[in-house]
């Protein structure tokens, strides 16, 4: 029995809940899995924390909320700091490096399986910071392996605004392909330190 309770968090205006909407899509529609979403916004839209909580499960799911999630991607600061005690004990961490201070991610690495990402860069250096979002997603997909990588692209493509297909689907590559290649990625500031 596979069941997998699964936090994004970010602040407002990142794109988390898209983010967790695809994941959840992928996962019911493309791998049948059951899945459910609940999201959380903090007072402020764009700016203010967000969060989206997912659980993945092979058999059904009886309650919708995560309680003690055993993966946690987090794209902003606020976040790793509200939501890493809530992760697991060697739970799955997946941290935007350029988002997030070195010191308190590298504090935590022996506590959890630390993973780490210069998503925002990545998206910079393609042209569209809000993409970075989907850079996560195709890491996440990597590292987890919760969801099929052929799932994940067939919810961006019916997910994503129209015309930016090919964008986000080069966006998932490249965080997918950050696993086993990261020099890919120009290191220019060495994360937020």
């Amino acid at each position: 029995m596979s069941y997998n309770e699964i936090k994004l968090a970010g602040f407002g205006g990142q794109g988390i809940v898209l983010a967790g909407a695809i994941t959840g899509q992928a996962a019911a529609i493309f791998d049948n899995k059951n899945a459910t979403l609940v999201k959380s916004y903090g007072p402020e839209a764009r700016g203010g924390a967000c969060s989206t909580q997912l659980i993945i499960a092979e058999d059904e799911i009886y309650y919708p909320y995560v309680e003690n999630p055993s993966t946690l991607v987090v794209m902003s600061q606020e976040a790793f700091a509200k939501f890493v005690p809530e992760l697991q004990e060697g739970g799955a961490l997946i941290v935007d490096e350029d988002l997030v201070h070195k010191e308190d991610y590298e504090a935590v690495r022996d506590k959890y399986d630390l993973h780490i990402i210069p998503s925002t860069r990545i998206a910079e250096d393609m042209g569209r910071r809000i993409i970075a979002n989907i850079v996560m997603l195709g890491y996440f997909t990597a590292v987890t392996g919760l969801v099929s990588a052929d799932a994940m692209k067939s919810a961006i493509k019916k997910y994503v605004p129209k015309g930016t297909e090919e964008l986000n689907l080069g966006a998932f590559q490249r965080g997918y392909d950050h696993v086993e290649n990261p020099q890919l990625v120009e290191v220019q500031s060495g994360g937020n330190e």
